[in-house]
């Protein structure tokens, strides 16, 4: 009998666009409740799809910390979270649920 081997899913692997990164990120909300960790999560496999040293230099922020900070067990601040988004070509807005 042969076992199947297969790899770990990353989301970052499918997002070949800015329109696919935006409606992942927007259903990654929409789906997650109240679970910051994996809306950071999802920016981060946005941020891996492209060149992250090239993201790392527009948000003044180093690789490294750009990579842990939206890891699944990052903490990013707000701040973190616009920088990324600005830089990554990407708005956030809020509207109203009720």
């Amino acid at each position: 009998m042969t076992t199947e081997r297969f790899s770990q899913f990353d989301a970052a692997d499918y997002l070949s666009d800015m329109e696919t990164a935006a409606a992942y990120l927007e259903a990654t909300i929409a789906e997650s409740g109240d679970d910051p960790a994996t809306i950071s999560a999802a920016l981060g496999a946005i941020a891996r799809s492209g060149n992250l040293s090239e993201l790392a230099r527009r948000t003044g922020m180093s690789r490294e910390g750009l990579y842990k900070a939206l890891s699944a067990d990052g903490n990013p601040s707000f701040a973190t979270i616009v920088k990324v988004s600005r830089a990554l070509g990407l708005r956030l807005e809020f509207h109203a649920i009720a």
